[in-house]
């Protein structure tokens, strides 16, 4: 069953009594990358594996994202800054412990690419923070694979 979790802002990022952050290079430009994030929520099962739908809400305002295992997100798009970061706030989610999340990717330009940044801010009960600083390296294998495969999906789509 959804709940409703704790609306917080774009400085929960910051605040967040769990922050787990990843980064890693890509050869895609900025832009490149942005689009990827922002305006083709459909293409995000076909590079994050975790991930099983995404899918546009409430006039491109939020996403219905899906994943592996059956834990379902309503969120909220918080940050659309062209080309520099794309954030949502998880608003309902049938996750057990959550209580509040936001996700911020932040992109910079390196070189000819891009440095992709993935913040992975949550709250919940005390054994949902244990298991996600628990799972942090799994989670990292994630983020580094679904960059990755970004990455090639980006290249192939521009050659």
């Amino acid at each position: 069953m959804a709940r409703r979790l704790r609306s917080v802002g774009l400085e929960f990022v910051e605040s967040a009594p769990v922050r787990l952050v990843f980064a890693r290079e890509v050869s895609a430009p900025p832009e490149t990358v942005y689009r990827a994030l922002a305006d083709d929520m459909a293409g995000w099962p076909e590079w994050f594996t975790a991930v099983t739908l995404c899918r546009p809400t409430d006039g491109g305002k939020g996403r219905e994202v899906r994943l592996k295992g059956g834990t379902r997100f309503q969120e909220t798009i918080v940050a659309t800054d062209a080309a520099e970061r794309y954030a949502y706030r998880v608003d309902e989610s049938n996750a057990p412990g959550l209580r509040a999340l936001v996700e911020e990717w932040r992109l910079t330009p390196a070189g000819t690419g891009t440095r992709v940044q993935w913040t992975f801010a949550a709250d919940g009960a005390a054994p949902f923070r244990f298991f996600l600083k628990l799972g942090r390296a799994g989670m990292g294998r994630a983020f580094r694979d679904a960059v990755m495969a970004l990455d090639r999906r980006l290249t192939a789509a521009n050659a």
